[in-house]
């Protein structure tokens, strides 16, 4: 794979990051429309389309605060939420060589190095940009994976620092956060309340068109996990291929990764500070190991696939079926 190529899909990976984000202030807005609609109905003061617009301004406005309190804090949280605890060059001194080795190698600032003290191997990126990063590892992680493995796992999160998946997942997650919230609390105002209803309207035809409002919301309010679920496979997919291919480019040797691949995801320790908030952000997928997830919405290409890619790249055979067979379903 050549530098054009890697730049051209870094190109590639920003236009759709931001081509996303306005599906997310789409959706976001049009349900926010939707509830504001129906709670105005129901209500009975003012114009429905009014409450409709001003729920639809605060809808957008509470998930571009979010967004925006996630891109100053929202790495704290998530290292604060897996237990993490920031080490130095003495505490863990070939974790910091090799975290440095792969930063020079990809141009960017060293970040901050944290530790998670659970026996699962795995590790994450997170952070705003190049300047503002930090990489977390397990010490599972350290303790069954060699030099040319950890190389490999730490080209990789570099390769999501430098590409700014870590600033895109944060505002992502916290986006996709307000979608679920918004849905949860209409779900329960028409359990609680039925939308209500003007008795002025029901000769109008408002009756009927608040009915279909409230159709189309609770819809979108029950479509709204499946939605998210998409979002997130769309975040996390694609950058896990290019960041496994970037990895390559910087260490220079893909058996590496392809080896810490398959060592992490056949491990059978669960992972302790896993969650559904934070399982897009490692380089294997932590909450498949306790079965959660299908297949269609994982965060994670299949290990199968990734490795396969990694040997392409080498011009390797790809997985024979016992091999497949040892990985089958892990992601």
């Amino acid at each position: 794979m050549t530098t054009a190529t890697f730049y051209s899909e870094e190109s590639a990976n920003r236009r759709n990051s931001f081509l996303l984000v306005l599906v997310i202030v789409a959706f976001l807005g049009v349900f926010g429309y939707v509830i504001g609609y129906v709670v105005g109905y129901g209500n009975g003061s003012g114009s429905p389309v009014a409450w409709g617009i001003g729920a639809l301004m605060i809808a957008v406005a509470f998930g571009l605060l979010s967004a925006l309190g996630s891109f100053f804090s929202g790495d704290r949280l998530v290292l604060a939420t897996s237990g993490a605890h920031e080490v130095d060059a003495q505490q863990a001194p070939q974790l910091f060589n090799v975290v440095s080795e792969m930063a020079v190698a990809a141009g960017i600032p060293m970040p901050r190095v944290y530790i998670i003290d659970d026996p699962s191997p795995n590790a994450f990126a997170t952070g705003r940009d190049p300047d503002h990063s930090s990489v977390a590892v397990t010490t599972g992680l350290l303790n069954k994976l060699n030099r040319e493995e950890l190389q490999g796992v730490l080209g990789h999160e570099m390769s999501h620092i430098r590409n700014y998946d870590i600033r895109f997942t944060l505002i992502v997650g916290v986006m996709v956060g307000s979608i679920a919230l918004l849905a949860q609390l209409f779900l329960r105002y028409t359990f609680w309340f039925g939308g209500g209803k003007r008795s002025n309207d029901n000769n109008s035809g408002g009756g009927g068109l608040a009915i279909v409002f409230m159709l189309v919301g609770v819809v979108m309010a029950i479509l709204a996990p499946i939605f998210t679920a998409m979002v997130q496979m769309a975040v996390s997919r694609q950058r896990e291929y290019l960041a496994d291919a970037s990895s390559v480019e910087l260490t220079r040797n893909p058996h590496g990764l392809e080896s810490a691949l398959a060592k992490i995801s056949s491990d059978q320790e669960p992972l302790q500070a896993a969650n559904g908030a934070t399982q897009h952000l490692y380089i294997v997928n932590p909450l498949k190991k306790l079965g959660g997830g299908a297949a269609l919405f994982s965060t994670h290409p299949p290990i199968v696939d990734r490795i396969n890619r990694l040997r392409q790249l080498t011009g390797d055979a790809p997985m024979d079926p016992a091999e497949q067979r040892q990985l089958s379903g892990l992601e």
